[in-house]
């Protein structure tokens, strides 16, 4: 039993502080992506019918392992009349027994001024995002091979292993570009995004001896399509694609939005990440409230190292309408 959470731990440790030599994401990643726009794209900066968004999301996955990964983040995002929209966002993942932590803060930028079609409701966003990024780690709470007594099976021994550096920080940089039909009244309303995050490669270096190791670019291609089905149903197919390094995401999904009343709407969905997981969707919105659940039910063999452990998200967003609302300024925001 022992040996099986040690070598848990070993692995998720290693994961998180080793990917960047393998060249594979390394980054966190939400099911409920769409609730936390600046991770996605910068360009989502401020794309929505109201003044000023805010939003909260927890992610708890892997719960059998002594110290799953929790990734809590927070993002708020504000409109102006004058085509350009602001953005910030915090997040932070903890993850093993090593105390490792990644956080994440960032300010984002939005220029919504490239319009088309009679009304102006076709736009094209640009978007840029700079901040920093911080990883560290606790050696004193590792455990390594040379603190074993093999008479007692127990960890006793003051290990020799050193490790010269336990933290980095970085400055990081993204941009993003977005495209989305936003008239009202139409049957389908599409919208497609690219990002790049981390376009200033930051040095991820733990170690003086390991070189000179950077994270790599995370290219990402995101979009969908709102299908009106009648005057309280709409369902949105959607897709994702992340890689990072060598290493991709491949996601695919829909949800339905059933109208109740004039102030209630509920929502049920799901997405498929590819050799992943599956991950059902809920939710309701009322009036400017958004609550969402997502459970992620591993279906690769990854869930057999970690008990048959999954994700669970929550999240909960607040979107403050505009108090004067005119045809020419309404628009139907994308959907993700």
């Amino acid at each position: 039993m022992r040996r099986g959470i040690i070598k848990i731990s070993l692995l998720l440790f290693i994961a998180s502080i080793s990917a960047r030599t393998l060249h594979a994401q390394v980054d966190p990643h939400f099911s409920q992506y769409y609730v936390y726009p600046s991770w996605l794209n910068p360009a989502l900066t401020g794309i929505f019918d109201g003044d000023f968004r805010v939003a909260g999301i927890y992610r708890n996955q892997w719960n059998a392992v002594s110290t799953p990964y929790q990734t809590p983040g927070f993002s708020a995002d504000f409109t102006t009349n004058k085509n350009i929209n602001l953005g910030v966002s915090l997040m932070n993942q903890t993850a093993g027994d090593g105390g490792f932590s990644y956080l994440t803060g960032y300010g984002s930028i939005s220029y919504t001024g490239i319009r088309f079609g009679p009304t102006g409701a076709q736009r094209l966003v640009l978007g840029l995002q700079a901040g920093m990024i911080q990883r560290k780690f606790d050696p004193s709470k590792l455990t390594f091979g040379d603190s074993w007594d093999p008479t007692t099976g127990l960890p006793v021994f003051p290990t020799h292993d050193f490790l010269s550096k336990t933290s980095a920080s970085s400055f990081d940089a993204g941009a993003g570009a977005l495209y989305f039909d936003g008239q009202p009244g139409k049957k389908a309303n599409i919208y497609i995004g690219f990002a790049a995050s981390h376009l200033t490669q930051p040095q991820d270096k733990f170690d003086a001896a390991a070189g000179n190791p950077k994270l790599p670019i995370r290219y990402t291609v995101h979009g969908g399509v709102k299908l009106n089905m009648s005057e309280t149903f709409s369902l949105t197919p959607n897709f994702l694609y992340l890689r990072q390094g060598s290493a991709d995401e491949k996601v695919i999904g829909a949800y339905g939005q059933i109208k109740a009343n004039n102030n209630t709407d509920f929502l049920l969905g799901a997405n498929y990440r590819f050799n992943d997981a599956v991950a059902p969707y809920v939710g309701i919105y009322f009036e400017n409230i958004v609550l969402g659940l997502t459970y992620d039910v591993n279906t690769s063999s990854l869930g057999k190292m970690v008990n048959s452990a999954s994700a669970f998200e929550i999240s909960l967003s607040y979107t403050h309408k505009k108090t004067v609302k005119t045809p020419a300024t309404e628009f139907i925001c994308p959907r993700l």
